[in-house]
């Protein structure tokens, strides 16, 4: 048994910092999260995120059940498949629909940005400090009989916390993995990405082609890309608050607070991409309509609900973002500092993917350090093990978001005819797409 409780300092509150505390807070680990935003509040924007079965499972694991029960209930269906299609909306491919889950936990669930962190964040209070920027860290020596030292992080603010594990899940521009690999490298990807919503109520619903509100799609014309998303919730978070109210309040939650702004309208969210070099280039600081109409400039030849649909977002939705990679690092020595998510294995805003990955780590990295709280394992052997897992997995992941996004900005004409006729295919062999996209 280790000869004091272990105390986890997790430099970073996004997605997998606060899903990882989440899982250490109910398995009775002491974890504290450094978040260098000033409020909770500051990060209440944003599309909504798929979340595949794998990040299901996560949040599962680590969310305590009325939060689980929450997310699940003020989530969105994401569509039952994908749907492949040419500029003028003419089906190259459908994938075959997803078996419907019978249990949630093995689903996929289209969850509002807003609303997850609103979640992550629930009963944390006395374990997020906000305002704290990490700038570095430093690690104390063993005692030479098999304790290891520990580890204290350093802020902005002249403040300082010490605990026995360091995780860095702050993000991109992560200090703790500039600190840990000061030799790892991004690669810049030649892609820019521009992302908005169009509500969906009756008026748009009455226009809008059921494809676009019936399923997730990708568009491949001759050149640039478009994703298109709707988001519905199953139900309204007010009918939520009702039915799982007690449940949380028996756990000293107040539904109204951990629902609060859960309540933004169904939308069918947009993202374009184009290669960077196809772009004007002084659009980095368009924003809202002007961006909007530099997107609906592109579209010319396309069909016209594609057209209306850019056309007719809301300017304040629309948001310009560029695209990079992390480059594969090999294992490390394992110390008391590890990283998870964005700060070791970031990639481009593709289909969720980076969130989906950052909640694997953290379900992953909860379960390493849970067994090391219990005397299961010692420290360093169940961090190598989480590591060697994560950096598999992880990069695995960032190589084929980089495939997916070569082939969405690839100004190839040749190429792009040999994807669309491979979809073609694959839409009339149902052998062959089974074969293909069965995963």
């Amino acid at each position: 048994m280790p000869s004091r409780p272990l105390h986890v300092l997790v430099a970073g509150g996004g997605i997998g910092g606060l899903c990882l505390a989440q899982g250490l807070r109910r398995a009775g680990v002491g974890v504290a999260v450094y978040e260098r935003d000033r409020a909770p509040d500051a990060r209440l924007q944003g599309y909504r995120l798929n979340i595949e079965p794998p990040g299901s499972r996560a949040l599962h694991d680590c969310l305590p059940p009325a939060l689980w029960e929450v997310l699940v209930a003020t989530a969105g269906d994401p569509g039952e498949r994908m749907g492949i299609y040419d500029e003028r909306l003419r089906e190259l491919m459908q994938e075959d629909p997803m078996p419907e889950a019978t249990d949630p936990t093995g689903g996929a669930h289209a969850i509002s940005r807003v609303t997850l962190r609103r979640v992550l964040l629930a009963g944390l209070d006395d374990v997020v400090h906000f305002d704290k920027e990490l700038v570095r860290y430093e690690q104390a020596d063993g005692d030479g009989q098999g304790e290891q030292g520990r580890v204290t992080a350093f802020f902005a603010d002249g403040s300082s916390a010490t605990g026995d594990v360091l995780v860095g899940a702050d993000g991109i521009g992560s200090r703790v993995r500039r600190q840990r690999l000061p030799d790892a490298r991004r690669i810049d990807i030649p892609a820019v990405g521009v992302g908005g919503k169009l509500p969906l109520d009756d008026q748009t619903a009455a226009w809008l082609p059921e494809a676009l509100t019936a399923t997730r799609n990708m568009i491949l014309p001759p050149r640039d890309f478009l994703f298109t998303a709707a988001f519905r919730r199953r139900q309204d978070p007010e009918i939520v608050a009702t039915r799982v109210g007690e449940q949380m309040r028996a756990t000293g939650l107040e539904a109204d607070v951990v629902l609060r702004d859960a309540k933004d309208d169904d939308y069918v969210m947009w993202a374009f991409v184009a290669h960077r070099g196809s772009f004007p280039g002084d659009t980095a600081g368009l924003r809202g309509q002007a961006l909007r109409d530099l997107v609906e400039g592109r579209l010319t030849r396309w069909h016209p609900a594609l057209r209306r649909l850019v056309a007719e977002s809301d300017p304040g939705t629309v948001e310009r973002f560029d695209f990079a990679a992390a480059r594969r690092v090999r294992p490390w020595p394992t110390t008391n500092v590890t990283l998870l998510g964005d700060a070791i294995h970031f990639m481009p805003p593709v289909g969720g993917m980076g969130g989906n990955a950052a909640l694997q780590d953290a379900r992953h990295l909860a379960r390493a350090l849970i067994d090391v709280d219990r005397g299961r394992s010692p420290l360093l052997p169940a961090l190598q093990r989480y590591e060697a897992e994560m950096l598999d997995r992880g990069f695995k992941t960032v190589r084929d978001v980089r495939l997916y996004t070569r082939m969405a900005v690839s100004q190839s004409r040749a190429l792009r005819t040999t994807a669309r006729t491979f979809f073609r295919l694959c839409g009339a062999v149902g052998p062959l797409r089974r074969a293909v996209f069965a995963d």
